[in-house]
């Protein structure tokens, strides 16, 4: 049976599609978040300046669309925030990143906000722990899922012992370092601004440092968040961009905002800021890619991935570029 296409019924129908068309569009424009989560951590600094200059709200006010903070006291906590939706955006390690990726955490790692030396292996001035291969049957405290954590197994590994040769004791950052103190544990495998804080104030001792095995601060978006609103994650990102500058130009301000947020002396946030972090280089790519690829082959051989992941493809799918590309393409034009 034929069908006979009229002008008219053609008239109807673009007008048809041109109603869907608005009606897609009005829902699209609806399907906006009313708020935008973000974390702040004492390990990623230009989140506290961020959080503190008020850019972020700043940004997405004239969208209608309200800013949320939420502390992350580790990697941890971020990941576990992320996969549970309550924060959009989270700040870890790249290898924390790479395992929650590996366990089923929906993310993409975005942007590179630090290039640290933010964990070693920390012991009391008197407690006779001179090298890895002491901590064997000792207490050590750590926290499960973060760089410290990755950073303990892989040197252990160096060692020729695992995790089942020491007495692990499971404490969020800052708890680690008191029960250090206090002679609760006998090593811990410490995070700054914790770690400097009790290396300055209690002659903590840094026994074992390896700065190829602490692995990036990387800044992670939610996978649904960033297919739904992808020009959202790369406005945010534009704001991080001017954090980053800005703290590279006012290194004063920047450690006035550690020392505010974590509650810790000038001294100690100098140490970490000065010593141990570096923020020149927020494009994530080639070489992340490599650094993690060889930290998740490290990873799978002790146990910590499973034997038969495959770390390069579990790299690539973690890692997206394209928004901070972007903002590096549209810099570049306008010089």
């Amino acid at each position: 049976m034929s069908v006979k296409i009229t002008r008219r019924h053609f008239q109807l129908g673009t007008l048809a599609a041109a109603a869907l068309a608005l009606t897609i569009g009005a829902n699209a424009a609806q399907a906006a978040p009313e708020r935008i989560t973000l974390d702040y951590a004492y390990y990623n600094p230009v989140s506290l300046l961020l959080k503190d200059k008020g850019w972020v709200e700043e940004e997405f006010k004239k969208d209608g669309i309200d800013t949320r903070w939420v502390l992350s006291l580790g990697s941890n906590k971020a990941l576990e925030f992320l996969n549970g939706g309550s924060i959009d955006f989270g700040s870890t390690a790249g290898g924390a990143a790479l395992v929650g990726k590996a366990n089923g955490n929906p993310i993409k790692a975005i942007y590179v906000y630090s290039r640290p030396e933010w964990t070693a292996l920390v012991t009391g001035k008197d407690s006779g722990i001179k090298s890895v291969a002491d901590l064997k049957g000792k207490r050590v405290a750590v926290t499960r899922g973060t760089d410290p954590h990755l950073f303990l197994l892989q040197a252990l590994n160096q060692a020729g012992l695992t995790e089942k040769d020491i007495k692990p004791v499971l404490l969020q950052h800052p708890d680690g370092g008191r029960a250090l103190v206090s002679g609760q544990v006998d090593a811990w495998a410490g995070l700054d601004p914790h770690m400097a804080k009790h290396e300055l104030q209690e002659g903590v001792v840094l026994f074992h440092r390896d700065p190829a095995l602490n692995t990036y601060g990387v800044l992670n978006v939610r996978e649904a968040f960033a297919r739904e609103n992808p020009e959202l994650v790369e406005r945010l990102l534009k704001v991080y961009e001017r954090g980053r500058t800005y703290a590279l130009e006012n290194p004063d301000e920047l450690r006035s905002y550690l020392v505010k947020a974590a509650k810790v002396e000038d001294a100690v946030a100098r140490k970490q800021l000065s010593e141990r972090t570096d923020l020149t280089n927020p494009v994530i790519g080639d070489e992340h890619r490599k650094a993690l690829t060889a930290a998740g082959g490290v990873l799978r051989e002790i146990g910590v991935l499973k034997a038969d992941t495959d770390v390069p493809a579990l790299v690539a799918d973690l890692i997206d570029p394209q928004y901070i590309d972007r903002i590096t393409l549209k810099q570049q034009a306008l010089r």
